[in-house]
């Protein structure tokens, strides 16, 4: 019986109990054992949760960079203002690619950085320009209808940001349009917007800084940004190999510029952004009329223009604007001029 008793006694820890009880558990349920494709799955989502984070951050930063550009603005520090909302167009700019790389896009991070948006191209240019210009009108009836401009400009934004998330849902656009934004895009206006704000600080005071001035250049903006003028879009942009030392000539200046004299720089980018609207628009009309064009590249389709127009000039039905390169210059009489002639014979 003594022998009995001590084969009874307990004989192992707790520990020990609580592994073996472990095992049993795990050899009685078929689907608790260690299966590798499933630990790789869990290893998956766990690493792809983690890559979710980046994007969303980007974001997050990109809305504290523009609201606190609004507050340097407030308290007079100009240049610390504009070089925020600059950084936040930066990290607004890498949230999406950085998010399309790791393959860490998400509903919640489209809509964030919808927000995003607004508040920095809407919100926070309005608030500066107001900040920086608009209030320090001579009476308060100036004051207040600045605000108003403002708050007609934050509006357009908002506008033009949301028709800009119901276009993206259209899956059966042609090819061509993806190729052109409808109306001014949301950074590009921003950055217009701010334009009284440079020639201010690089020009001085003058009628480019009255309210009456910019009050009409902010609703035109806002006419801009809400209007469904074509700008091109640049995602799709190829670059030639022949045109890289131009444009890395042209990254060159632009760098010396920045750092030099960055309102220049920022007055200069704004007058191209403007010129190129009309052409942006032909272009735009051109592949809207040729339906057989409407998936070929932009590249197709700019080499197709320059043929029709080459043909036409053959044709005679349109008229060269410059001579060809190694053909004959235009005639006197087209130009209006005489053949010179020679003294008089006695």
């Amino acid at each position: 019986m003594a022998r009995i008793r001590a084969l009874r006694s307990p004989s192992v820890t707790p520990r020990k109990r609580s592994l073996r009880r472990t095992v049993d558990n795990s050899l009685s349920d078929p689907t608790a054992s260690s299966d590798p494709r499933s630990a790789r799955s869990r290893a998956s989502r766990s690493a792809r949760a983690g890559r979710m984070i980046v994007p969303s951050t980007l974001t997050i930063l990109a809305i504290c960079a523009g609201l606190t550009a609004v507050r340097s603005a407030d308290v007079g520090q100009v240049d610390l203002a504009m070089g925020l909302l600059v950084l936040a167009a930066v990290f607004d700019g890498l949230d999406g690619r950085v998010a399309r790389l790791m393959d860490a896009s998400t509903k919640i991070g489209a809509e964030v950085d919808s927000l995003a948006d607004a508040i920095n191209f809407g919100v926070a240019p309005a608030l500066i320009v107001y900040a920086v210009v608009l209030r320090d009108a001579s009476s308060s009836a100036a004051q207040d209808f600045g605000w108003i401009l403002a708050l007609l400009y934050c509006v357009a934004i908002v506008l033009r940001l949301a028709r800009f998330n119901t276009l993206l849902d259209d899956d059966n656009a042609p090819r061509y349009t993806k190729d052109y934004f409808v109306g001014v895009p949301a950074p590009a206006a921003a950055v217009m917007a701010l334009l009284p704000i440079g020639l201010e600080q690089h020009f001085g005071s003058g009628w480019w800084s009255s309210v009456p001035a910019v009050g009409a250049w902010m609703v035109f903006i806002g006419l801009l940004a809400v209007s469904r003028v074509p700008t091109l879009s640049l995602k799709g942009a190829n670059i030639r190999p022949s045109a890289l030392a131009g444009i890395l000539f042209i990254v060159a200046a632009a760098a010396a510029l920045l750092f030099t004299f960055p309102y220049l720089l920022m007055i200069i980018i704004v007058v191209v952004y403007l010129v190129h609207i009309p052409f942006a628009w032909r272009t735009q009309r051109w592949a809207a009329a040729h339906p057989e064009h409407w998936e070929a590249p932009a590249r197709d389709r700019r080499l197709q223009r320059r043929d029709e127009r080459r043909q036409a000039v053959a044709a005679g039905t349109r008229r060269r604007g410059m001579p060809a390169r190694g053909g004959r210059a235009p005639s006197t009489a087209r130009l209006g001029l005489r053949r010179p002639q020679g003294p008089p014979e006695d």
